[in-house]
């Protein structure tokens, strides 16, 4: 069954107070008088190597991304090893335990449109979320201290 919901994504690129280049994602989906919020920020791990892409505004867990080109020469990210930190409690999520996300990005040329699908599984019960839709991408310079408010997390992590 195919459903058409709404659906907005805010993107952005400013330093975090260590002074990581970052990205945060806010997407808001609109069920009818309802808002559902999926919020993520993104930094690059030299330590590691990959991507972490926080999720959520308190930065809890953290998932790390595998970055490739896909074959329609999209961006496909794939999620991996995924985090929990809250205060000093910190541990790995068995991968039982776990989604692995699998999304691809790219721009419809004859469409003018921006295209993305993104499917998580879980390795137990198989397919548990997905969505895929098409957007138009408007480009608004803004300097870091002038990003709103409610997109950047609310605490962040300094752990990688």
């Amino acid at each position: 069954m195919e459903s058409q919901i709404p659906f907005t994504v805010r993107n952005f690129a400013y330093r975090d107070p260590y002074g990581r280049e970052t990205v945060t994602w806010s997407r808001r989906f609109h069920l009818g008088d309802r808002v559902r919020r999926f919020d993520a920020t993104m930094i690059y791990s030299r330590q590691r190597g990959v991507v972490v892409d926080y999720l959520g505004t308190h930065q809890h867990l953290a998932v790390d991304i595998q970055l490739s080109v896909a074959p329609n020469g999209g961006l496909y990210l794939r999620s991996k090893e995924q985090r929990f930190y809250e205060g000093g409690v910190q541990f790995r999520f068995p991968r039982w335990l776990t989604g692995e996300a699998e999304v691809c990005e790219w721009y419809d040329e004859e469409a003018e449109r921006y295209r993305i699908r993104v499917l998580v599984t879980n390795p137990l019960f198989g397919p548990v979320f997905g969505y895929q839709g098409s957007f138009r991408a408007n480009v608004i310079r803004c300097a870091s201290e002038r990003i709103p408010s409610d997109v950047k997390p609310l605490r962040t992590e300094w752990r990688e």
